[in-house]
């Protein structure tokens, strides 16, 4: 992958520097460095269960965004990118609202060749960002569901407006976010939590009419076989994407993922 070959590119650059340190004061020598690619991101916003209606909005968001952090985007809701050919220049994907009914067939696409692919690419360090309904996909695979996270379970009726805190600010996706705010969207509850995850962000369920239970997870983090993958469930409305404090939040995923 293209970030291996950065990583040892860096490496060959470090040893370089260090045998340099060691020459005699002056002796000059020519020095050259190598620029590094930019990150190449594929935003995937598939859907074969309930279709947001913000995947557009979403994804020129997301494209922009990238665009500013100096990355190379690429939009698809073709599955048959996943293919070892396809992804070998990728270093991320973005998972969009990448809904799958169970219910029915043919429903999920991370089947055979394609499955395999998506594997690999994470055993291979590629980073995962997975926004609002990337837990609401592929029930049928365990290694799916403890990558994500865990899986959509519920969400309360609409999308309330509730209150939100950071537990954990020292990771990029939290860095520059208020410790504590509101703001509206879809929450979703989650099932088979991995507990292997680190939590990033919670809400208040009194604050969106659930009282009979405690803090929720809203955001998390983990290493997961050989990769990175960050969530947020936030990302249901045409709003979200143009709120500051969302897109701070998906850009520090971002960032972190792709070892940043």
């Amino acid at each position: 992958m293209i970030r291996t070959l950065r990583m040892l590119l860096i490496a060959v650059c470090t040893l370089s520097l260090a045998a340099c340190s060691a020459i005699k004061a002056g002796e000059t020598h020519e020095q050259s460095f190598v620029k590094q690619e930019s990150a190449k991101v594929l935003i995937f916003s598939h859907s074969t269960g309930w279709r947001h209606k913000s995947i557009e909005t979403g994804v020129e968001a997301l494209k922009a965004l990238g665009a500013r952090e100096g990355y190379e985007m690429v939009a698809t809701e073709d599955p048959a990118i996943f293919s070892t050919e396809s992804l070998k220049d990728f270093d991320a994907i973005i998972l969009l609202n990448t809904t799958a009914d169970g219910k029915t067939e043919n429903s999920y696409w991370f089947v055979g060749e394609r499955k395999a692919a998506f594997k690999a690419f994470v055993q291979n360090g590629g980073g995962i960002v997975g926004i609002h309904a990337a837990t609401d996909s592929h029930y049928d695979w365990p290694w799916y569901g403890k990558m994500i996270g865990g899986y959509f379970k519920r969400h309360p009726k609409g999308t309330p407006t509730g209150t939100l805190t950071v537990i954990n600010t020292d990771h990029p996706s939290t860095a520059d976010i208020p410790t504590e705010f509101v703001r509206t969207d879809e929450w979703y509850y989650v099932k088979d939590f991995n507990t292997d995850v680190t939590l990033l962000i919670t809400i208040d369920p009194v604050s969106i009419g659930q009282p009979d239970e405690g803090p929720q997870p809203v955001a998390w983090f983990h290493e997961y076989d050989g990769g990175r993958v960050f969530y947020t469930s936030m990302g249901h409305t045409n709003e979200t994407y143009a709120e500051p404090i969302f897109l701070s939040h998906v850009a520090g995923g971002l960032h972190w993922v792709l070892g940043e």
